[in-house]
This record gives C-alpha cells, sequence and structure tokens, in this order.
C-alpha cells in the first residue's frame, strides 16, 4: 500500500477504536477489512479512482446508519464550523455585503479593530493588501479569506468614502472577533424584558449577563426568551442560561451512554432572576441546546413554553479529529431532562424518514393545529413540582400552542425572499440614502415611529423584482403589502444600526410575542397554566 493510503488507513482505525490514543492496540478483523479493500482498489482496480473520496464516502455512509446526526466534516470546514461554537473568529471586524461587484462595510462590530481605526458604515473596499477586489467579481467567500487571519497580522485596505476626496487608506491589525450568539435584547413595556439568541455558544453566559444588567436599568420584571429557531449548539450555554432561573441546586440535564457514564449539570444556586416570571418561545427549529433549556423550565414549572412543538434532537456528539485534519462528530450520548424525558424524536427508520417526518409536520397541519400532534401514553412524564403531564419521544411540547401566522404570506412574496430582492434592494437604498436617514431621523425611536418608503420606492422595489425574474401580482402583492414593508424596514434598521432594531421592527405585531407579553403580564393568567393554585 502507498504511503497516501496509510493515513486513511489510519483514520478508519480512528474511527473504530474512537479513541486516538488506543490505535496502536491490536485492529480487529473489521478495520482490516475496510483498510485491506481500500488497498486493493489503489492497487489493483481497472481505472484511476480518486481514493481519498472513496475513504470518505465510506465514512459518510457508515455513519449515516447510526443516527441521524453523528456526521463526517472534511478538514477545510472544521475551522469554520467551530467558529460559532466558540464564539469568536480572528480578522477585522465588519459585517460586509457585495453589491454589484463592490464590498460595502454594512457595520464595523463594536469594539473591533477595523471601528477602532476608523472605518465606517457605507464604505466601499477597493483593494485588500494591494490586490484590487472592486469589480472583479470575488465571491464573499473570497473576502473572507482575504480579510481574516492570525491575531497580531495586519491587513492594508483602500476604501471609497462619499464625500471624501480621494481613496482613503487603512491599516488594520487583526484580533480575536466576537460572534454573537445575542440577537436582541430590550423592554417590550414597563416591566417585561424581550431576549432573542440564534444559538448557544461559550459566550452566551456573558452575552446573556450583559444584556440583563442593560434590561435592569428599564425596570426588568419578567422575561421573554424567543429561541424560535434557534437550532442549539453549545450544552453548556444552555445550562449556564437555565441557572439565572432557579434556586438551589437542581438538576438542569443529564445524559448518558453506552460509554459514557451518567453526567448531572446542575443549577449553582447563585439564580439572578429566580422571582421573574418567564415565557419561553419555541418552534419546529428550535432543537438541541433550546431544547435543553426549555426543558428545565417546563419541567419544574419554572416558566410557560409557548409557540410550536420544537425539533427533537436528544443525542449528544463528541467531535474525533482524524490524521488529515478531518473530523467526525459521534454520537456518544443521549440527554434527558430532569424528570427523565428524552425529547429525541424517533430515528429507526432510517436517515431519510427521519428528515421526511419533520418536513410532515409542514404539510399535514401540525403548524396551524395542535390536534395534529399524536403522541402515546407511553411518552407521558409528570412535572416535578405541579405534577402536570408532559411528553417526551419527539421535542417539547409548548404549554401554550400557538399557530404559524399564514394570512400574509404569498408565493410572490416567497419568491422575492427566496431570490435574494429584499436583500439587494435594501442594500442599494440603505447605501444611497444613509446620510439622508441619518440626518432626516433624531434616532432610531425616531425612525421606528416615522419612517415609511414612498410611492415610487416601492415601485423601484417591485421593478428589483421583475429584473430578477419575480412576475408582480398585484392580489398577492396586497395581501403581503404589510409584511413586505416592514421587512425591507426592518432590513434598513438593521443595516443603519444593527440587529437589535431589526428585531424591534420585525416583532411588531407578532402574535406570538403579543401573547406571551399577556400572559406574563397577568400573574393569575400565568400561575394556573403552571398549576398553580
Amino acid at each position: 500500500m502507498k504511503i497516501r493510503n496509510k493515513g486513511i488507513l489510519a483514520a478508519f482505525i480512528a474511527l473504530v477504536s474512537l479513541n486516538q490514543v488506543a490505535i496502536t492496540q491490536e485492529l480487529n478483523e473489521e478495520t482490516f477489512k475496510i483498510g485491506r479493500t481500500l488497498g486493493l482498489i489503489d492497487a489493483f482496480y481497472v481505472d484511476t479512482t480518486n481514493l481519498p473520496k472513496l475513504a470518505e464516502k465510506v465514512i459518510v455512509d457508515l455513519l449515516r446508519e447510526l443516527d441521524p446526526h453523528s456526521t463526517y466534516i472534511s478538514a477545510k470546514d472544521v475551522k469554520e464550523m467551530n467558529e460559532p461554537l466558540i464564539g469568536n473568529f480572528e480578522g477585522i471586524g465588519i459585517q460586509f455585503n457585495l453589491l454589484r461587484d463592490s464590498i460595502i462595510v454594512i457595520e464595523p462590530i463594536a469594539g473591533g479593530p477595523s471601528e477602532k481605526v476608523g472605518l465606517h458604515a457605507g464604505d466601499r473596499i477597493i483593494t485588500i493588501n494591494g490586490e484590487k477586489v472592486a469589480g472583479t467579481g470575488i465571491s464573499t467567500t473570497g473576502v473572507r479569506t482575504r480579510l481574516m487571519g492570525a491575531k497580531g497580522t495586519t491587513v492594508n485596505i483602500s476604501i471609497f468614502r462619499r464625500g471624501e476626496k480621494g481613496i482613503l487608506d487603512f491599516s488594520i491589525i487583526r484580533d480575536k472577533i466576537p460572534i454573537n450568539s445575542l440577537d436582541a435584547a430590550y423592554i417590550l413595556d414597563h416591566e417585561t424584558g424581550y431576549v432573542r439568541l440564534n444559538k448557544f455558544s461559550n459566550t452566551t453566559g456573558k452575552e446573556f449577563e450583559d444584556a440583563v444588567a442593560k434590561l435592569r436599568k428599564s425596570n426588568l420584571q419578567n422575561i421573554i426568551i424567543d429561541l424560535r429557531s434557534n437550532g442549539g449548539g453549545v450544552m453548556t450555554g444552555a445550562t449556564e442560561l437555565a441557572d439565572h432561573f432557579f434556586t438551589g441546586q437542581k438538576l438542569l440535564v443529564y445524559l448518558v451512554g453506552r460509554k459514557t457514564p451518567r453526567q448531572n449539570y446542575k443549577s449553582t444556586g447563585s439564580g439572578d432572576l429566580t422571582s421573574a416570571r418567564v415565557v419561553v418561545l419555541i418552534d419546529e427549529g428550535s432543537a438541541s441546546a433550546s431544547e435543553i433549556f426549555a426543558g428545565a423550565i417546563q419541567d419544574y414549572d419554572r416558566g410557560v413554553i409557548m409557540g410550536r412543538r420544537s425539533f427533537g434532537k436528544g443525542l449528544v456528539q463528541n467531535g474525533f479529529y482524524l490524521t488529515d485534519g478531518s473530523m467526525i462528530r459521534l454520537t456518544i450520548a443521549r440527554y434527558y431532562t430532569p424528570t427523565g424525558r428524552s425529547i429525541q424524536s424517533p430515528y429507526n427508520e432510517g436517515y431519510d424518514k427521519y428528515y421526511s417526518n419533520y418536513v410532515k409536520r409542514f404539510s399535514d397541519g401540525e403548524l396551524v393545529s395542535a390536534d395534529s400532534v399524536h403522541l402515546p401514553d407511553s411518552l407521558k412524564y409528570t412535572t416535578l413540582v405541579n405534577k402536570r403531564t408532559v411528553y417526551g419521544g419527539g421535542g417539547i411540547m409548548p404549554d401554550l400552542f400557538v399557530s404559524y401566522d399564514t394570512s400574509n404570506y404569498t408565493i410572490y412574496h416567497g419568491t422575492l425572499s427566496r431570490k435574494g430582492v429584499f436583500n439587494s434592494f435594501v442594500l442599494e437604498y440603505s447605501d444611497k440614502n444613509r446620510t439622508k436617514i441619518n440626518t432626516e431621523y433624531k434616532s432610531f425611536d425616531d425612525f421606528k415611529s416615522r419612517f415609511e418608503f414612498s410611492p415610487s420606492e416601492i415601485q423601484a422595489f417591485i421593478k428589483k423584482g421583475e429584473d430578477a425574474g419575480v412576475k408582480y401580482n398585484d392580489d398577492y402583492f396586497k395581501k403581503s403589502e404589510p409584511n413586505i414593508l416592514k421587512v425591507l424596514k426592518a432590513l434598513v434598521a438593521n443595516n443603519l444600526w444593527g440587529s437589535n432594531e431589526y428585531f424591534r421592527i420585525m416583532n411588531e405585531n407578532d402574535e406570538l410575542i403579543e401573547k406571551a407579553l399577556k400572559i406574563i403580564s397577568d400573574k393569575e393568567a400565568y400561575d394556573s397554566i403552571l398549576g398553580y393554585k
């Protein structure tokens, strides 16, 4: 066998042993089988083969036979996959977008290297380290590759800025840049805060603490936590969040597997929101760490869960590196809520059936009717304080079901979104009107209350859609118009201020948030749902 095949054989040894220290131990017959097969293909097969590609396919297919969440990740994808979980990357710290071959700075990240040297929203990057990047057809990946790099290294860029004569040169020293898991945090009324998390990472706990500290200045008493479409992430991010809401050392989650001894994760007893009423918003996109948090809140009757049934991911993965820098994420345990519930959806019928069952939620009426969900009595559990009935075996069932709102949705609206018309229009609009908006509106609150698109601007948006191949439909547009204009306004706010302001606009007239606010503001109704008499 050639040298290059030894690395592949070693990779399979690592896969079977699950412990890199044990690679030197005696190999079993199955491991030799796989390695010998690859060796024979390389030595004798009639045609030239791509052995690394074959090896990857074998690994992918092998893991797919185990469960839906054991996966293979190529070496080039490993770093990019880990960045959101670690909570930072190294670079110059900007949000950017591409507009007609121009790299436009959307926002320098607060406290990052670009903000410190004076880069502004709206700046257009012309060169990076002497290489012309404007008008060259560069991709988003190409920009990221050139701007990201090791902390302490320097990036030289030149930019065009409206109102300035000539090109401006900047020398920016790369640093660690935070990737936020918290999208928004603001006060909804005189005492109720709203926090939206897009994932759980190593920085989630600190981000939440900082948000709560700011909300307390606005008389925070109760809190709504929005985990809709939050697919999870680092489990300890969920337990750190849950820790804020419990007194004493209470079991928050435990995990156990065939080779993984039971591990208990408990609250520390130092919770600072133990007297706050809490509502947690979930939907079919809430998974993993989101379900851990929601499960702990529900099991102790600590707060009201509202929305729709969550995804149902109750398996725990660990990463094992292979010899070429690639990785397998292998399921090593199941996690259980404090009542002993596993909320993992069944996968015994195979990978494809597992995901098709999830897709069926959109076609069988579950998103609009709680009666469409049927769970057997064998999955019944009772909460630990008030003995309410809850279920395992397929996600977290909310205490209060709120259906998916399809009243303003049309095919026209959806096609505009899929074609990227919203983003491309707003990017051009914001670039052109940035100075005007900042001059006309004294603050975001002023913008939020007074800003409206003119009829000519709405027509320009419609034309933008037609130019992208989206045929205008007057009936569909009139039905979706309120939501279309809200999305456009929110995207402008995101470009000029940030994600917090984006959600402050998008959450207006959100049925689930309005119902959550009504419940959390009515102590009697809130307590009744949780079984407190």
